[in-house]
């Protein structure tokens, strides 16, 4: 069964990211940020001229500071003003090592900015780019610098562009939302039900699965972003809660009641082809496929507490993953497949973890508050999750260090469900 979902809004959220730019420059890598030792870049991001400069600048600020890849230097202590050309003694003398200027223009219609880089130790221009966009779009468009920049920078592609899916609940209804990465520009996709759990994304990010309580009947349900429809992939009596997508997705794993206990089976989406994966008498939840589609990790409690455990894609192979902790769940694999973070039992609250798919490296990255629903970035080197520290259930990102930890989810509403876009 398909109904569409009201488009406008997601059309152009979805859509937002269409830029008029000159060619890239050649990049070289200033640092190498996989490296255990690595050193902040001092950066001096200076306000950029025009009537929306000062906005565009500091979300370009916001972005990169939080990565920890860079120190952003105090623009109280900046000698040159933003008008006035680059002069390499002017930032040599604050310790700066990338300075950021730029100009802003507007008009009714149209957003356009050019941006240069310069390296101070070089005393050069090291890169330049012009952006054009409708006059709304201003957020999307630091964003887009600010991924440049990072990319230039590092080597490494940026996820300022990338968005998070959340639940949000009013009025004892659900509704699914997306917004930017830093929780900012919040629109609705016009998905809602009595509940709705676990929204999983695609690997290409155009489709979304998510469980959803309608008319007293659990649901698998699929939201094609492309077509714009909502499709029930799969129902039945009790409960059925969604897994993840297949490499390629045409293929969705969740768990189901629909035998018995709660076990994990594999859907056909072109055959509708039911496959069971586990046979436990106990419950097994939260499949969660391996990057290269070759494991899964779920939940199960049958060896007496609900524990991580690894499995084939198969069914077969099965080995426990998690031995401390009297309650783990929520498992969610790093984009690289080198780690999993999950949600488990502290004391009296949920806490994150990362541990490898090996079990080592059991690490604790939160403390405050009951705290779930973890995912990574698609770079892997930051976490979503929810958590009610500030005493109301709300949507969270972090460094997958633990560290920055800070609310981007709005206040007075119940958030939680977060799913970082795989792009």
């Amino acid at each position: 069964m398909k109904r569409c979902v009201p488009v406008r809004k997601v059309i152009l959220f979805l859509l937002l990211f269409t830029f008029h730019f000159s060619p890239f420059a050649e990049a070289k890598v200033y640092i190498d940020i996989s490296s255990p030792a690595v050193r902040k870049v001092p950066i001096a991001i200076s306000e950029f001229t025009g009537s929306q400069g000062k906005e565009v600048s500091e979300v370009i600020r916001d972005d990169l500071d939080f990565t920890g890849v860079f120190l952003c230097l105090d623009k109280n202590i900046f000698i040159e003003a933003p008008s006035q050309p680059f002069n390499q003694k002017n930032w040599s003398a604050i310790g700066a090592d990338v300075v950021v200027k730029g100009e802003v223009t507007t008009t009714e219609r149209e957003l356009s900015a050019r941006i240069s880089l310069f390296d101070v130790a070089e005393g050069k221009e090291i890169f330049r780019k012009e952006y054009q966009t409708e006059a709304s779009l201003l957020r999307p468009l630091a964003h887009t610098i600010a991924n440049d920049i990072y990319k230039q920078i590092t080597g490494e592609n940026g996820i300022f562009r990338t968005r998070i899916v959340f639940v949000e609940r009013k009025g004892g209804e659900d509704g699914l939302f997306l917004s930017d990465w830093d929780g900012k520009r919040v629109n609705s996709l016009g998905i809602k039900g009595n509940l709705i759990l676990s929204p999983h994304w695609s690997r290409d990010g155009s489709k979304l699965l998510y469980s959803s309580e309608r008319y007293r009947q659990w649901g698998i349900y699929l939201l094609n972003f492309k077509k714009m429809t909502e499709t029930k992939v799969f129902s039945s009596k009790g409960t059925n809660i969604a897994g993840d997508f297949s490499p390629n997705a045409d293929e969705v794993m969740f768990s189901s009641s629909v035998a018995g206990a709660p076990n994990l089976y594999v859907y056909g989406i072109a055959s509708s082809k039911l496959s069971r994966l586990t046979t436990s008498r106990g419950i097994d939840v939260s499949p969660s496929l391996s990057p290269d589609g070759s494991q899964i990790c779920f939940v199960s409690d049958r060896d007496g507490s609900p524990q991580l455990f690894i499995m084939s894609r198969n069914g077969y192979n099965i080995r426990r993953l998690t031995f401390s902790g009297s309650y783990n769940t929520s498992p969610s694999w790093s984009p690289k497949g080198d780690r999993i973070v999950f949600s488990g039992r502290q004391g009296n609250r949920n806490q994150i973890f990362i541990i490898g798919p090996d079990g080592s490296g059991l690490t604790q990255l939160t403390s405050r508050g009951n705290n779930e629903d973890p995912s990574f970035s698609p770079d892997g080197r930051y976490i979503v999750f929810s958590s009610d520290r500030d005493g109301e259930r709300a949507v969270y990102i972090m460094r997958s260090t633990g560290d920055a930890q800070k609310r981007i989810s709005p206040r007075g509403v119940k958030s939680f469900g977060p799913r970082w876009s795989p792009n």
